[in-house]
Formats: C-alpha cells, structure tokens, sequence
C-alpha cells in the first residue's frame, strides 16, 4: 500500500500540517461569538440595505460602548443586512436598537435576536473544554480495551495512543480554517462548532478503528502459535504463548488499509455530498458548521490511511530496530 510504501513522507506531511495549524491558531486565534463572550448579537435586513458606515453611525448614537457591525449573508437574496454585536442589553435595550436600527433603510426586519450574559458565556466556554477532553479520554481508554488482545509487536496502548494523535490533527486543522475565516470574513466560534468537533472526532475515530479493526484480524490470520514452558521461582512451571507472525509487519497493515480504502473512499464521499449541501442550502446559520464538518470529515479520511497506518508501522519498526540493538549489547 503507497501510504505504508512512503510512510515517511506522509508522517512529515502530518507532522508539518499540524505544526502549520498550531502556528495559525496561536498567532490568529479564535474569533469567541456571544455563546462563549457573552453578550447580544442582532441580525437585521433590508431591502434596500444603507452602508455599513450609515448603521455603525446610528448605532453610535446609543452610547452602548463597544460594538461591531459586519455584513450578514440572509437566505433571501433579494434582501442584504448586517449583524450587530453589543454586551449584554437589557429589554429597553434592545427595544431602542431595534428602533434605531430598522429606520436606517427601506423595509428593515429584525431577523433573529440572541443574548447571553458573560457568566453563562464563560460557563459554555468551559463545558465545551471539558467536553472535547473528556470524549478524548473515553476514545484513548476505548481503543486500548479493544484491542487488548493485538499483543505483539504493537500493545494496545499504542493504537489508543495513534488515535489520539490522529485525532488531534482532525480536531487542529478544522480548527485552523475557523480561525482563518474569523480573520478574513469575521467567522465567530460558538456551539455549533463545538458541536461539529465533537462530530468530527466520532467520525474520525471510527474510519480509524475500522482500519485498526483489520489490521487485528489479519494479524490474526497471519501468526503462528507456540508454546513455550518457564520455568519461576519456586519451581513452579508456567506456559506461555509465542506468536510469530507469518507475513512482515507493514504488509499486514497495508493489507489493511487496501481492504478498507474503497469502504472509507465512499463512506467520506457520500457524508461530504450531504455536508456540501448543507453548506449551500442551509443558510447563513449553518454554514460555517457544514465548512467545520467538511474539513474535518476530509482530514479524517486522509489521516486514518495517510497517518494513523503509517504511524504504527513506524513505531513497530523502531520497536523491532531497539530490540536488535538491545540484543548486539
């Protein structure tokens, strides 16, 4: 298989698109919408829209402190508007904006109105940490129960360990696309990409351990069994069982891989013409969630063939290589 075959280069391919993504979340960082800030977000439309300097104007007048305005994307496309974000607004508040805002321009109508004070803002921020940590854990603890029966030359730990590695490079670029977008076009991070993270690890995760899955079956298949007696202290006799495996290491996993390509190729396929839908036909809500989905989904299909098979014929190799320098000394 080509990604076992140029394994080396896929992992410096990996290596090298998370560092990339690293250095643009810590230099760009997250756009944090109301959900996580707190704060109230209004969208307004029109049909004949002012500028955007002609509502900042307005808006001003209201001596409500720190606040934004930036073009929104309205399913109708007759229609254009903006989002306006502000703290927190009480009733009046918001009455008064609504005011303001609607007699800017021709045939204004308040599209949606959200509002969330900064405690719960600051508590969702946290929940949704501890959410993404603690599905991390559970997959780690998961695949490691699975495949406790693999045994050599491979323990289970390590196929928890590469999965979380792999899933930690899904998570990243996803998330460096947000931030991006959160530079270029204002793109705000709230529960719904929380949500599509979340979504992306269990989708990542799975193309993995079905991969995984076979790698157990054919290590199955291609092994010898024997027998051997040890003899510990006390002269007590105990048996243990030797495998040997039949076939080198990396071809059992590229096996692997070739067996499930087709099945991953098209599963990513079909979810991704769904995705691709959403994200053009589900409006100005749901878009940046589709996007989320559709870089993670992609990003998982490539890491679980590309990363995930790689990685672990790497590490069976540096296993294989210290155990015959161990024997030379």
């Amino acid at each position: 298989m080509f990604s076992i075959i140029y394994k080396n280069i896929f992992l410096v391919i990996a290596v090298t698109i998370i560092l990339g993504s690293i250095i643009i979340v810590a230099t760009v960082g997250l756009k944090y919408g109301i959900d996580f800030t707190g704060g109230s977000l209004m969208e307004v439309s029109y049909d004949s829209a002012p500028t955007k300097e002609a509502v900042s104007a307005e808006v001003d007048t209201m001596q409500l402190g720190g606040f934004s305005v930036r073009e929104s994307g309205i399913d109708e496309s007759s229609r254009s508007g903006y989002l306006i974000r502000t703290r927190d607004l009480s009733d009046n508040e918001r009455s008064t904006l609504e005011g303001v805002v609607l007699g800017v321009g021709e045939g204004g109508k308040i599209e949606r109105f959200t509002s969330v004070g900064p405690v719960i803002g600051s508590e969702l921020k946290s929940k949704a940490i501890w959410a993404i940590t603690a599905v991390s854990l559970i997959i780690i603890l998961y695949v490691a129960y699975v495949f406790a029966g693999v045994g050599k030359p491979v323990s289970s730990w390590v196929y928890g360990g590469i999965t979380i590695f792999v899933l930690f490079h899904d998570i990243l670029v996803p998330t460096a696309v947000m931030s991006l977008l959160g530079l270029f076009r204002g793109a705000e991070v709230d529960v719904l990409f929380v949500m599509a993270i979340l979504a992306v690890l269990g989708y990542s995760v799975n193309d993995t351990i079905v991969i995984f899955d076979r790698v157990r079956e054919n290590l199955k298949a291609n092994r010898t069994e024997r027998t051997i007696k040890k003899t510990a202290a006390g002269g007590v006799v105990h048996e243990e069982i030797e495998y040997t495996l039949t076939k080198p290491f990396s071809e059992i996993v590229g096996s692997a891989v070739s067996d499930s390509l087709a099945r991953s190729i098209n599963t990513s396929f079909t979810t991704l013409i769904a995705l691709t839908a959403l994200f053009f036909l589900g409006g100005s809500l749901t878009q940046n969630f589709a996007l989320v989905l559709i870089v993670g989904v992609i990003a998982g299909t490539y890491s679980s063939i590309c990363i995930a098979s790689p990685l672990l014929v790497a590490y069976a190799d540096y296993i294989e290589k210290k155990a015959i320098n161990s024997t030379k000394k």
